[in-house]
């Protein structure tokens, strides 16, 4: 009787740690296609929506594999292009901020400074909001509930600022992990949704 209770246990574990190993996988996974449908320039809202969505039914144990993952590319790419395309534009706005402030004009640091606190805050939003796409939703209503999900819950909020920073940093030592660690970036941001609507 007590070796049956042992071999529950140690069964039970092993599942247990089998099952997070395979989210764990199947992240890096979403994180090799989410890099794939990237490869549009204004395609990554749609590619980390559908990265998204593809956990949410893997976490739930419902059926979705690259198939699915396509469809619902496909799908959140017909509004999420023109999101893209701002996010672009956000960037390079940024990016004059940064120049603006290495040519040392006055004021030149702050608005740096308030550019890139900006742009963190935009992919924060933007991720939240990805976290959250399911067919039907409109990215505007989308964007407009996450960002005041990011004001609101700075810890979530803080959590999708360090998944950025392991891709960033993988990027750096060794850029081909970048790839897969996409992945847990939208992982981290339905977790930190999941977190939210429980609160």
């Amino acid at each position: 009787m007590a070796q049956a209770r042992v071999k529950a246990r140690t069964s039970r574990r092993e599942s247990v740690f089998g099952e997070r190993f395979a989210v764990f996988a199947e992240c890096l996974l979403t994180g090799v296609w989410i890099a794939v449908a990237c490869l549009g320039v204004v395609t990554y809202p749609a590619a980390f929506a559908a990265g998204a969505r593809h956990l949410r039914r893997r976490t739930t144990h419902q059926g979705g594999g690259l198939r699915e993952f396509a469809l619902d590319f496909r799908t959140a790419v017909r509004g999420g292009w023109a999101v893209g395309l701002a996010g672009w534009a956000v960037a390079a706005a940024v990016w004059v901020d940064v120049l603006a402030a290495r040519a040392g004009l006055p004021g030149g640091p702050l608005v740096g400074a308030v550019g890139l606190l900006a742009l963190i805050g935009a992919a924060v939003a933007l991720l939240r909001a990805a976290a959250l796409w399911a067919p039907g939703t409109t990215w505007r209503a989308l964007l407009a509930d996450a960002g005041r999900r990011t004001v609101l819950d700075p810890a979530g909020s803080f959590l999708v600022v360090c998944g950025l920073a392991v891709v960033a940093l993988s990027a750096w030592f060794v850029p081909p992990l970048a790839v897969p660690v996409l992945g847990a970036v939208a992982a981290a941001a339905v977790a930190v949704e999941e977190r939210y609507r429980h609160r």
